[in-house]
C-alpha cells in the first residue's frame, strides 16, 4: 500500500471514529441536564439580543460602570479559578513530583476550557465584538495598552494549554506516532505556560492601576499585580480540590482504583499547598496595609466589608487548610477550598465592580440577562468538560 493510500485509509478511520464518538452517551433525563439545558437555551436568547440590539438592551451597563459581571467574574474571576493548570503541570513537570501525575490532565483540560469559554465571554462585553481580532491582526495593535498584553497572554496560553492537552486527544484518536511528539513536547509548552500565566494573572490585576482614583483604598495597592498572581494560585489549588471532589463522584467508573486510593493524599498535598501561599497573601495584605496607614478606613462600612473579605475567605480557611492538613480531617480541607473560592470570587467583584467608584450613589447592578448569561457559560463549559471525560483518557493514568 502506497504512502498516499495509507494516509487516506488512517483519515477515514478517524473521520469516521469521531463521528461515531460524537453520538450522545447515556441517559438525557438527569438533574444536572434539567437545570442546566433550559438556561442554555435562554442564554442563547439572550445573546441574540446582546448582539442584535446592543448591550443596553440586556445588560445595567453605563458609561460610568462599562464593566459589569461579565468582566467581573466570567474573565477576571473565571482565569484566576483557572490558575490550577499552570500550578500544577509545573508542580510536575518542572519539579517532578510525580504524585500529582494522576490528576494532571483533568487539570489541564479544565484550564483549557475555562480560558476558551471565559476567554470567550469577553465577546459579550465588548460593544463592537469584531475588533477583538485588532490585537492580533496589526488593525490598530494598541501595544501600550495592558490589554492589549493580556490578549496576546491569553492566546498564546491557550495554545499552550491545547499543547499540553493534545497528547490524550492523539491517545484518544490511537494516533501514537501524533502522542509521542506531542508529549515530546509538553516540557517547553509547560514552562511558556507558567510563564504566560505570571504575566496575565498579574496582567489582570495591573488593569485596576491606572484606576486609583476610582478604587477604594483598602483594595487599591500597587502591588495589585502581585497579590492577583498570589491569589491566583492558592484559587486554583482550591478549585482543583473541589472539581476533583465532584470528579471523583461523578466519573468513578472512569477512574483506576489506585487513583482513587491516592487522591486523598494529593488533597493533603494541595491543602498544605494552599494554607502556605493564602498565608503568604495575608501577610502581604497586612504588610500593604500598615505600610499605607489605613486605620483610619477600617472604621467604615467599606472597612467592615474590607475585614469580612480577608480575615473571613483568606485567614480563616488559611488556618481550616493548615488544620485539615495537620489533622488529616478531609472535610475540614474542603469547607476551606468552598470558603477559599467564595473569598477569591468576592476578591475580583470587589476589585472591578463593588467597590469601583464606590463613592457614587447610583450603583451598578447585574441584570437577570446578565446573571443567566453567566449561568450558561458555565453550564456549557461543563457539559464540554463531562463529554470530553466520557470519551478521551483523562483519568487515565498511562503517559
Amino acid at each position: 500500500m502506497s504512502n498516499h493510500s495509507a494516509v487516506a485509509s488512517e483519515s477515514s478511520r478517524v473521520f469516521h471514529f469521531i463521528l461515531d464518538e460524537l453520538k450522545p452517551r447515556g441517559p438525557w433525563l438527569t438533574p444536572f441536564n434539567v437545570i442546566s439545558i433550559p438556561i442554555i437555551l435562554t442564554g442563547l436568547v439572550i445573546l441574540y439580543f446582546r448582539f442584535r440590539y446592543g448591550l443596553g438592551s440586556v445588560t445595567n451597563l453605563s458609561q460610568e460602570h462599562p464593566w459589569g459581571l461579565w468582566m467581573g467574574f466570567d474573565v477576571i474571576t473565571g482565569v484566576a479559578l483557572a490558575g490550577g493548570a499552570y500550578v500544577i503541570t509545573f508542580v510536575v513537570y518542572v519539579m517532578r513530583v510525580d504524585k500529582y501525575q494522576s490528576i494532571v490532565r483533568a487539570t489541564v483540560l479544565n484550564g483549557f476550557l475555562a480560558y476558551c469559554f471565559y476567554g470567550g465571554a469577553l465577546l459579550f462585553d465588548l460593544g463592537r465584538p469584531w475588533h477583538a481580532m485588532n490585537p492580533y491582526i496589526g488593525n490598530n495593535f494598541g501595544y501600550a495598552s495592558v490589554l492589549f498584553l493580556i490578549c496576546w497572554h491569553f492566546a498564546l496560553y491557550m495554545v499552550a494549554a491545547f499543547i499540553e492537552f493534545s497528547p490524550v486527544i492523539a491517545e484518544w484518536l490511537n494516533l501514537e506516532k501524533a502522542r509521542k511528539f506531542l508529549k515530546n513536547l509538553t516540557l517547553a509548552t509547560v514552562i511558556l505556560g507558567v510563564t504566560l500565566s505570571l504575566l496575565h494573572q498579574s496582567g489582570l490585576g495591573a488593569l485596576f492601576l491606572m484606576a486609583k482614583p476610582k478604587v477604594h483604598p483598602l483594595w487599591w495597592s500597587q502591588f495589585t499585580p502581585v497579590l492577583f498572581f498570589v491569589s491566583s494560585i492558592y484559587a486554583g489549588l482550591s478549585m482543583i480540590i473541589v472539581e476533583g471532589t465532584i470528579s471523583h463522584k461523578a466519573f468513578s467508573h472512569l477512574i483506576a482504583p489506585k487513583n482513587h486510593h491516592t487522591f486523598d493524599d494529593i488533597v493533603f498535598g494541595l491543602a498544605k499547598g494552599a494554607a502556605i501561599t493564602m498565608f503568604v497573601y495575608y501577610v502581604f495584605k497586612a504588610l500593604l496595609f500598615i505600610h499605607d496607614k489605613q486605620w483610619d478606613l477600617i472604621n467604615t462600612v467599606w472597612g467592615y466589608w474590607y475585614l469580612v473579605e480577608v480575615i473571613g475567605f483568606v485567614l480563616i480557611p488559611a488556618f481550616m487548610f493548615a488544620f485539615g492538613h495537620r489533622h488529616r480531617s478531609l472535610n475540614i480541607i474542603k469547607i476551606a477550598a468552598i470558603l477559599a473560592l467564595l473569598g477569591i470570587v468576592l476578591n475580583r467583584l470587589n476589585v472591578s465592580i463593588i467597590v469601583f467608584r464606590w463613592y457614587e450613589a447610583v450603583r451598578y447592578y447585574p441584570s437577570w440577562q446578565e446573571i443567566v448569561v453567566t449561568l450558561m457559560v458555565i453550564c456549557a463549559e461543563i457539559w464540554l468538560f463531562r463529554w470530553v471525560v466520557n470519551r478521551m483518557p483523562v483519568f487515565s493514568s498511562s503517559h
